[in-house]
This record gives structure tokens, C-alpha cells and sequence, in this order.
């Protein structure tokens, strides 16, 4: 047998994290890490963090799971909270990002359903997307390498370039329910949506009956200093999904829509059965009290801004490496003039800074919303100690 007992489908790499404690994570060596990666934007609050591990491990020595055919006054609560405090008006909660999309996916098509239009059942989705791994996500996407092997893929998708707003107009027709679009594309290279885009994206669905489905699984959650990525842009989505932060690193998701845009989605269209377990709700509401304590957003507003800044003036001394920074807040991607995920490895083995590659050789970097000025001093020490000793593959 030469096949491993986990699948082989990740490249696993020689860090063997076995603790984590704030911004930093211990491999069974005992080497110490800076986790600029929090787990790809899913650990907000860090590692161990006392309000969050408490939280669950109260929540698990008294009920950790029931049947969602039984009443459900923790997820009730933590539903109510999110509506106060956003766009929507009902919540349906999974257990992952993928599972989130795949619910608004089927709460735009419902919705055309319930109005009498089940033609229109095609979603308007972006070049370099990355919307998860299931059959259902990976047919939202036109990247090669997240479809080749899975074909037949599922049919009800239309794919525009990505801040192109006239192509993605005249994209629409007879059969479209809406647009599926992250206001910033994480995998696909930290792109952020223009303001035009995204604004023009939301009029096009006022107009044509149409609705706007927002994928912040990656951007939300306080992420880039808003609680949600459309609050910069000063729309509102009809449907959008969340996953990764909402949970602090435990398995969590959740679909958020309007009366509206929820009306088709009755009594037996859709379900899970861990989905909304009091466990996952315990971790919720535990995220959902730092991030919504004042001033926590700001402050990550501020960090984010120290760290583009310490990135900004890192760039002129290392400039045949580094191009420039995009991203927003603590959401944040280094393009490089090379191969980003050859220089992401480099700067792990040798300087033990975790980071996570993406499109464009991009550098994401995505530390946990609770850093402050001393991390990022660390993170810029550390990505300039191995710049300068970093030789590109094509210069060799």
C-alpha cells in the first residue's frame, strides 16, 4: 500500500502544528511560528483565546448536539444577533463556507421558483472565483484547476470578468436569477471590486428583478475592519454567505438573506444536521462579543493600515522581489515579481513566518484581528530577513 492514511490531495508542508497561543503556533519540534495565515482567515481572535475556548468548553459539557427537528433557543439567539446587526432578516447556519454558498445558491434559485420563474436559475460568477470544493461551488468558478476531473459540472452558471461591469451586464438574460461575486477574491489574488462594479452590480439587480448574492466568507467577519466587505462600498447584498471568522477556527458557517429573497426557502427545502448545533452556536456568539466590542473594529482598521504601511516602505528595498500591496485592513496581499507560493515556502522554512499563497503570485497575509504594533513589526522584520537572501527561481 503506498497510498497515505490522510487522502493525498494537499501538499502538506514540514510544519506540524501542535499548540497555538495568540499570533503564534508550535510545531511538535517546538519550533514557534508567526501565523500570518490564521488558518486562512478562519482563527480571528488567534490562538486559545480565553473568551472563545472558554465559551466552547462550557457549551460542550453541557449539550453539544441536537436534531434540528427539535426547538433551538441558541440558535434562535445568535440568528437574532446577526440580524440586528446586519442586512438580513433570517439566518440558515452550516458547518462550512462551501456549504454556506452552496444554501445561497439554492436560496436565489427558490426564490425565482416561488415567484413563478423557475427559468431564471443562472448565476453571473467571476473569473479567478473561489467559492469552495463542492460540485455545486466548483460549477460557480471557471478555474481549470478546481473543475478538471470533476466534469459533468452543474449547469445554471455564467462567468464574466471579474470588475468588468458592462461584460457582466450583458451577461443577463431571460434565464439570469443574479450575480455571485466576493467583493475581495482571496484565492483569486486579494482583487478588490471596484466601487463602480459592485455599486453597478446591485443597481443592475434593482432594476431587472435580479439578486445580488455576496460570497464573504474570506472578506467578512470583521476582516477588513468592517464588520462585512459591502459596507465599504455602501450597498447591501439580498443573500450572502459567511464561514472561516464566524467560528474562530471551529467548523461554522452561515447563509444570511432578506424576507425577501428568503420566501421560497419553506419548511423542507433545505436542512443539515449539524448545522446550528449548540456547539458551533456557543463559538458564535463567543466571536461575535469581541467583534462587536467598541473599538475592535476600528483598531483593525488601524493595524491594517500600520501593516500596509510597513509593507509600502519595505517594497523600494527589496524591489526586484517585491511589486506593490492590495487588500484592505487585516485582509492584506504582497504581489511579488516571482512565484509567490516558492517565496511563501521560503519564508516558512527559514524564517518561520506563515503566510498563504494565491493568484496574481500573490502573498496573502492574514493575521488574527487581536495583533498589535509588536506582531507587525515581527512580520516586516521577518518577510525583509528573507527577501534579502530570497533568489527567485528564474534568477538561478
Amino acid at each position: 500500500m503506498t497510498i497515505t492514511p490522510l487522502m493525498p490531495v494537499y501538499p502538506r508542508c514540514g510544519v506540524r502544528p501542535v499548540r497555538g497561543e495568540g499570533a503564534y503556533l508550535y510545531g511538535e519540534d517546538g519550533q514557534q511560528y508567526l501565523d500570518f495565515a490564521s488558518g486562512i482567515a478562519v482563527n480571528a481572535l488567534g490562538h486559545g483565546h480565553p473568551h472563545l475556548t472558554k465559551a466552547i468548553a462550557e457549551q460542550a459539557a453541557t449539550l453539544m448536539h441536537v436534531s434540528n427537528l427539535y426547538g433551538s433557543p441558541q440558535g434562535e439567539h445568535l440568528a437574532q444577533r446577526l440580524v440586528d446587526h446586519t442586512f438580513a432578516d433570517t439566518v440558515f447556519f452550516t458547518n462550512s463556507g462551501a456549504e454556506a454558498v452552496e444554501c445561497a445558491i439554492k436560496t436565489a434559485r427558490r426564490y425565482h421558483f416561488a415567484n413563478g420563474n423557475p427559468q431564471r436559475h443562472t448565476l453571473i460568477t467571476f473569473d479567478t472565483a473561489f467559492h469552495g470544493r463542492t460540485l455545486g461551488t466548483i460549477s460557480a468558478t471557471n478555474q481549470a484547476k478546481m473543475r478538471d476531473g470533476f466534469e459533468p459540472l452543474l449547469p445554471g452558471f455564467a462567468y464574466a470578468n471579474f470588475n468588468d461591469l458592462a461584460g457582466a451586464l450583458a451577461l443577463i438574460d431571460d434565464n439570469t436569477a443574479g450575480f455571485l461575486v466576493e467583493p475581495i477574491q482571496g484565492e483569486g489574488g486579494i482583487r478588490q471590486a471596484s466601487h463602480e462594479f459592485l455599486t453597478g452590480l446591485r443597481k443592475a439587480c434593482d432594476e431587472h428583478g435580479l439578486l445580488l448574492v455576496l460570497d464573504e466568507v474570506q472578506c467578512g467577519y470583521g476582516r477588513t475592519g468592517k464588520f462585512f466587505a459591502h459596507e465599504l462600498y455602501g450597498i447591501t447584498p439580498d443573500i450572502m454567505s459567511v464561514a472561516k471568522g464566524i467560528g474562530g477556527g471551529f467548523p461554522f458557517g452561515a447563509c444570511l438573506a432578506t424576507e425577501e429573497a428568503a420566501k421560497g426557502m419553506v419548511a423542507g427545502t433545505h436542512g443539515s444536521t449539524y448545522g446550528g448545533n449548540p456547539l458551533a452556536m456557543a463559538a458564535g456568539e463567543a466571536i461575535l462579543d469581541v467583534i462587536l466590542e467598541e473599538g475592535f473594529l476600528e483598531n483593525v482598521t488601524a493595524m491594517g493600515d500600520r501593516l500596509r504601511q510597513g509593507l509600502e516602505q519595505m517594497i523600494p528595498n527589496h524591489d526586484h522581489l517585491f511589486d506593490s500591496v492590495r487588500g484592505t485592513g487585516l485582509m492584506l496581499g504582497l504581489k511579488l515579481k516571482s512565484d509567490s507560493r516558492a517565496f511563501v515556502a521560503f519564508a516558512r522554512d527559514n524564517h518561520n513566518l506563515l503566510m498563504v499563497s494565491a493568484g496574481e503570485n500573490v502573498v496573502r497575509i492574514l493575521p488574527p484581528l487581536v495583533i498589535d504594533e509588536s506582531h507587525i513589526a515581527e512580520c516586516i522584520e521577518k518577510l525583509s530577513a528573507a527577501a534579502r537572501v530570497y533568489v527567485p527561481a528564474s534568477d538561478d
